[in-house]
């Protein structure tokens, strides 16, 4: 969060963040949703325009806001691509019904700190880039 909070002050940006009210953010603009399955999913996506910045590890919520434009990056550092995420659903459709089926699957590698730094570069490049887009008008 610390990452978000310094990128968004250097470049006068809004840090908007979003979570059910079971989790504690400190944030100046947080929206706290209801703890139902989506509901913050359904919010960040609604929320979003074409040409922000989210910052999500979900899926179907990154195919969601691609689509309305958005720029999606992982707290990984990874940026999601259009021509990746129908993979990345199938796959995950794949993951659940072997789930369902009774079997176990890894979940994801613990974050190190290559990742925060991954990160890191990877949202400072994307926000001087939309930022430079933003004051062009593109």
């Amino acid at each position: 969060m610390q990452i978000c909070k310094e990128a968004a002050a250097h470049f006068s940006v809004q840090l908007v963040t979003v979570a059910s009210f079971n989790h504690v953010i400190d944030s100046e603009c947080h929206l706290m949703v209801s703890d139902e399955p989506q509901a913050t999913d359904i919010r960040v996506a609604n929320l979003t325009e074409r040409g922000d910045l989210v910052v999500t590890q979900d899926w179907g919520l990154a195919a969601l806001v691609l689509a309305k434009g958005a720029v999606v990056l992982t707290p990984k550092g990874r940026v999601f691509q259009n021509k990746e995420i129908t993979f990345l659903l199938e796959k995950r459709e794949t993951m659940s019904k072997i789930r369902r089926s009774g079997k176990r699957v890894r979940g994801p590698k613990k974050r190190r700190r290559v990742d925060d730094k991954r990160f890191e570069k990877n949202l400072y490049k994307w926000l001087r880039k939309l930022v430079k887009e933003e004051e062009s008008g593109k």
